[in-house]
């Protein structure tokens, strides 16, 4: 490990891109376009990719993402590569002394993951955070605050819907390590606390070795339960958040950035359906949401943690816990049970 880390200041920062996939490209559209922020290497296999990517007269390119670590003078790094070489590039990220920006999920395993965690809780470590995007989604951050502010005394329920049509793209992994890692991050971020167990279903349909289905259901020690609903199977693409609790239910769209509150209703007047169905509304308020690209906020907290210090919102701590929570969902569909967890 060189000196310990700290912060740089308002100087002009360099940073590093490796991997130019579907998610390199768009952290290569952002990093590019902000202010006091200088590309100055990119790593990627593909020749072709990295001659369309380079731009800047002094970016430098590599096909080797470990030359580009090691000949490079950087202050931060965006790993976008395979999830299989998470492990490798953080820790030689981290041994030189270089921030990094890692794409969920943190690691393939969470023995990896433990082996990541440990490097960047180090004494004098730089920084690590996880790109797990929908932290930065202003109506889940929005939620999050109304949450704080107390709308909800008590958060009964929780249920998540993560859909949309089979990306062919994806074959080394399953719907649960690269769909699910985004919900129960954002179930146990939404709790504010760890489950205790949890259980789960799986199909493969589609996808010719992982699992494309996943049903399952988290339970937290203070009593929240949530629900993960999650495939490759559903030909509109969907993703919904709905946090029922003793005031009222918020409904969430990620996509639309769509936030609303009904209060809870008075349970003696109900209004009849079609003159015979009983039912219950209560009032729904569409809640103002500053809309805006979470990877282009993702990015900013990144360079404004390399400038300022401090903590990232989504942590490798977070990151392990994403992991370790898909691991366990797995286990429980696999083997037919209830898998418990150890506390936080």
């Amino acid at each position: 490990m060189t000196d310990a880390w700290s912060p740089i200041g308002a100087r002009e920062m360099r940073i590093g891109l490796i991997g130019l996939g579907s998610m390199g490209r768009n952290h290569l559209r952002v990093l590019s376009g902000l202010p006091g922020v200088r590309l100055a290497a990119l790593s990627d296999p593909d020749v072709a990719a990295l001659g369309a990517a380079i731009a800047g007269p002094d970016a430098r390119a590599f096909a080797d993402p470990m030359a580009m670590l090691a000949l490079s003078d950087l202050d931060a790094v965006v790993i976008a590569a395979p999830t299989t070489s998470h492990l490798p590039l953080t820790l030689a990220a981290l041994e030189r002394g270089v921030a990094v920006l890692i794409e969920k999920p943190l690691a393939a395993t969470t023995v990896e993951a433990d082996r990541i965690v440990a490097a960047a809780t180090a004494v004098g470590a730089p920084p690590v955070q996880v790109g797990h995007i929908e932290r930065f989604n202003p109506a889940v951050l929005e939620l999050t605050r109304l949450l704080e502010a107390g709308w909800l005394s008590t958060v009964f329920a929780i249920s998540s819907r993560r859909a949309g049509p089979f990306p062919a793209r994806i074959r080394d992994v399953g719907v649960t390590i690269d769909l699910a890692t985004h919900d129960v991050d954002i179930l146990c971020a939404i709790a504010g606390e760890r489950p205790a167990r949890v259980s789960a279903e799986t199909a493969k349909r589609i996808h010719t070795d992982h699992e494309d289905l996943l049903f399952g259901l988290m339970s937290f020690p203070s009593g929240t339960v949530a629900m993960l609903d999650v495939d490759w199977l559903t030909p509109a693409k969907r993703r919904q958040l709905t946090v029922v609790g003793e005031e009222g239910m918020f409904e969430l769209d990620y996509l639309t950035q769509r936030l609303t509150f009904a209060r809870a209703s008075d349970m003696t007047n109900p209004r009849l359906l079609g003159g015979y169905a009983p039912t219950f509304e209560g009032d729904l308020v569409d809640l103002p949401v500053a809309t805006g690209e979470p990877l282009a906020a993702e990015l900013a907290a990144f360079v404004q943690l390399i400038r300022d210090g401090g903590r990232p919102l989504v942590d490798a701590v977070d990151g392990r816990w994403a992991v370790v929570l898909a691991d366990a969902l797995l286990l429980a569909a696999r083997e037919h049970r209830t898998v418990g967890l150890v506390p936080a």
